[in-house]
């Protein structure tokens, strides 16, 4: 209690509902953000791994 009273309470009810919304946004755009990122990882193991295998098999693709 004494270390919350130090940092000077958690403030006033309207500025903890902006701040747990400002983290709602910030959640979203980040799980929006990771769905592109696992898509685009998805697709450079698929492509990386059949140049892997066509050069294996001795086509020359790079």
């Amino acid at each position: 209690m004494l270390g919350l009273l130090q940092l000077g309470g958690i403030g006033t009810v309207p500025a903890v509902l902006a701040g747990l919304i400002l983290i709602a946004i910030v959640l979203l755009v980040g799980r929006l953000v990771m769905k592109v990122a696992w898509r685009l990882v998805i697709i450079g193991i698929i492509v990386v791994g059949t140049i892997w295998l066509l050069g294996l098999l001795g086509f020359g693709v790079l």
